[in-house]
């Protein structure tokens, strides 16, 4: 089986691991977290970096941050992983859901557009206090009108940088807008630290915030003394160490992904029934996070027997993300009633990605796509 994702370990990881263990340092305190997130919040551009656990917990810690909770709202894409959506939801806060696009596969701007001005110019909505962007696949949103909106109607900008690291948008940095932006080190992320995570702000007071709340709320004078409840949300040496390694070849992974999204398009671009991402936009040129694949409306079948027709010829995929708006967990809590993202929902049915890790071999991409032909001939 050609595996849907392995990472690339093969620079100073064992290195660092080593003097993690040399010097006992292992646990949350140790050298590298600092060392780690000065060096990627210097790398997006920002001032400051709060190392998590996750890039769920990243969001998590982000939305209480900002003091997001009870009968507010949060304006967000539906098609994305739903530690978007549940950050919102368990602060108290309810999502307001926005289709995609249908060539980038991003948030629709002109969507976000009319909703911002229909909830709050017609309905006086004044709920609303944030906007949470979500970068999908490796091509950002286009993020001015955005900051412009936010900025017309005074709401916070949350932006989920996870998919993009080395990205940029008009040569500057994703996770370098808006109030708070996150991170996940994953295995199939540019940087990996196993599992882990980072928020990055210019903000001190916000950067402060989120350390508390990472670490349990402690009081700065007393120890074990607590005015509010925070999580255990502290990354490890160990994984810090990973991620110093991870960092310091992310130029070489992002120009190997590009490589690779081009060699598939290459390979791939005269099968008819198929849409592949775009390679660029006029913001930025796409660093292939994931290769995806959406099957066209007279390709007879689904992402789903697609998948299993490639499984069964030894090739690892993964499906699109399933919106928001669709998820039986929020519909048990009255969430998105009749809500409907045609888009989005055309995504989630006939879209998947094809094997797109950091390690995979010219070889191995050759083998894909010739059973990628063989399945839809």
């Amino acid at each position: 089986m050609i595996p849907v994702n392995e990472p690339l370990l093969n620079g100073n990881e064992r290195k660092y691991l080593n003097e993690c263990l040399d010097t006992g340092w292992i646990s949350s305190e140790g050298p590298f977290i600092n060392k780690f997130e000065d060096g990627f919040s210097k790398r997006v551009g920002r001032r400051s970096g709060i190392a998590v656990t996750s890039g769920s917990t990243a969001l998590e810690a982000a939305v209480a941050a900002l003091g997001i909770g009870k009968g507010d709202e949060v304006v967000m894409p539906t098609f994305t992983i739903i530690s978007c959506a549940a950050a919102i939801v368990r602060a108290g806060a309810k999502p307001i859901l926005i289709d995609s696009d249908p060539l980038t596969w991003n948030m629709d701007i002109n969507q976000l557009q009319e909703r911002l001005q229909d909830e709050i110019e017609r309905q006086g909505n004044n709920r609303i206090k944030a906007i949470m962007v979500v970068h999908i696949y490796g091509l950002p949103v286009d993020m001015d009108p955005v900051i412009e909106l936010a900025n017309k109607y005074g709401l916070m900008v949350i932006e989920d940088a996870a998919e993009v690291q080395g990205q940029t948008y008009k040569g500057r940095p994703c996770g370098s807008f808006g109030e708070l932006s996150c991170f996940s080190f994953y295995p199939n992320k540019h940087i990996t630290t196993g599992e882990g995570g980072m928020i990055v702000t210019d903000d001190g007071r916000l950067a402060d915030r989120c350390r508390s709340l990472r670490n349990l709320c402690f009081l700065p004078h007393q120890r074990f003394l607590h005015e509010e409840l925070g999580w255990n949300f502290r990354m490890t040496n160990l994984q810090a160490a990973i991620g110093i390694a991870q960092l310091e070849r992310l130029d070489e992974h992002v120009a190997r992904k590009r490589v690779m999204g081009k060699k598939y398009t290459e390979l791939l671009r005269d099968i008819r029934g198929i849409q592949l991402p775009l390679s660029e936009t006029q913001y930025a040129e796409n660093i292939y996070w994931v290769y995806g694949i959406v099957l066209k409306e007279d390709t007879p079948m689904s992402a789903r027997e697609a998948m299993s027709r490639l499984a069964e010829k030894g090739i690892g995929t993964r499906p699109f993300f399933y919106p928001m708006h669709l998820q039986p967990v929020f519909h048990k809590m009255g969430l998105f009633e009749n809500e409907s993202y045609p888009v989005a929902e055309r995504l989630s049915e006939r879209g998947f990605y094809i094997p797109s890790g950091l390690a995979l071999t010219e070889e191995q991409m050759n083998i894909v796509t010739e059973k990628v032909k063989e399945i839809l001939r």
